[in-house]
């Protein structure tokens, strides 16, 4: 009876052996299949944010070309911003004219290098004129200026020039027959930069109160026409009478009809630009007007 029972539980020992090496062997299996798979999803993770590294990195660089190409553009706003600077410098400088008509003038002011007179003139007056015109220049010489330009500016702080282009064909007897007549006279604008044409008075215009403004010191810049005789006596008290104001616009105001029928005689090819009551802003007419000094800088700062 001993040996029966001991026989069964070395038996019963034996069977668990079995199960418990059974139970080891599953545990192994479920555990390197579970390796297996972790190692798989690790490598496929890495691999993933190794094709994210890749595609970051080329964004990055397609985003930081974009960038380099916009460093020009940058460049360009400030440029306009630079602009914009110059545009607030004039509008000082207006409110800086206003005040010294005012009266408040500073004890260091600086008097202005200009090369032409150090005291502020009156006027500087520019007469349109071009090639062929000779008579008008010299009949305006003997009406105007008898004593000569240099006693005009001295004894009334107004100077006096034609203002002219240069002939299309740079150089040729028109323009040597100008440069001729200013050796003589010596009361000429002559401006390099503008072909002298029917079709560009405006810009010939504007070129003239850009000279003026940047090489004369005074109160009131003058457009006049070389078939216009000028009372300067009543143009210097007309002129004299807006001096408190910082910016004048005078002449003979007018508006009128803008056409915009090709084959009218008054044809505004920019018709578009003045609305649907097509009529044109208040402005003076062109054979004379008057600036300030202050409009003048204006449109320099804005050419």
């Amino acid at each position: 009876m001993r040996s029966r029972g001991s026989s069964n539980r070395l038996a019963a020992a034996a069977g668990g052996g079995g199960r418990s090496a059974f139970t080891s062997r599953v545990s192994f299996l479920l555990l390197a299949m579970f390796a297996t798979m972790a190692t798989i999803y690790v490598a496929g993770r890495l691999w993933q944010d190794a094709e994210n590294r890749l595609h970051l990195a080329e964004e990055f660089e397609r985003r930081n070309s974009k960038v380099k190409s916009a460093i020009s553009v940058d460049d360009t706003l400030k440029l306009l911003s630079c602009r914009e600077q110059k545009k607030k410098l004039a509008m000082v400088e207006m409110d800086l004219a206003a005040a010294r008509q005012a009266g408040f003038v500073s004890k260091h002011s600086p008097e202005k290098g200009d090369g032409h007179s150090k005291k502020k003139l009156l006027a500087v007056i520019g007469i349109i004129t071009t090639f062929g015109r000779k008579k008008n220049r010299d009949a305006i010489r003997k009406a105007w200026m008898p004593t000569g330009i240099k006693k005009l500016e001295d004894e009334k702080g107004i100077v006096v020039r034609f203002v002219i282009g240069r002939s299309a064909n740079r150089g040729d007897s028109l323009d040597r027959e100008i440069d001729s007549e200013n050796r003589q006279t010596n009361d000429f604008i002559v401006l390099d930069g503008q072909v002298e044409a029917t079709e560009e008075a405006p810009k010939k215009t504007k070129l003239f109160f850009i000279n003026a403004v940047e090489n004369w010191n005074a109160e009131f810049y003058v457009k006049v026409n070389d078939d216009v005789f000028v009372n300067i006596d009543a143009l210097g008290a007309t002129l004299s009478t807006h001096l408190d104001k910082p910016r004048v616009y005078i002449g003979c105001m007018k508006s009128g009809e803008v056409f915009s029928e090709q084959n009218h005689k008054w044809y505004e090819p920019d018709w578009w630009k003045f609305g649907d009551g097509k009529s044109y802003f208040r402005h003076a007419s062109g054979e004379v007007y008057a600036i300030s000094q202050a409009l003048a800088q204006f449109i320099s700062i804005n050419r």
